[in-house]
């Protein structure tokens, strides 16, 4: 069960590379003066990406007893 619960932790965990890949593309926008549209959308993927991850970690250490929809 622990080797688990850290999975999403490890280097190449597909929703974590996402994550950090969306990241990337959104600081690249913005850096290359895309329109704002485009980088506040690139911003919100990266948020969402992240804020899975993060539930993710808190429903594998059992720290979530809410339901998912």
């Amino acid at each position: 069960m622990k080797k688990e619960v850290f999975a999403i932790l490890e280097p190449g965990n597909p929703l974590m590379t996402k994550a950090i890949d969306a990241l990337k593309r959104y600081h690249e926008a913005q850096a290359a003066g895309l329109p704002a549209e485009e980088v506040e959308r690139l911003k919100t993927e990266a948020e969402q990406l992240f804020q899975a991850v993060s539930e993710f970690q808190f429903r594998m250490l059992g720290c979530r007893s809410d339901t998912l929809h």
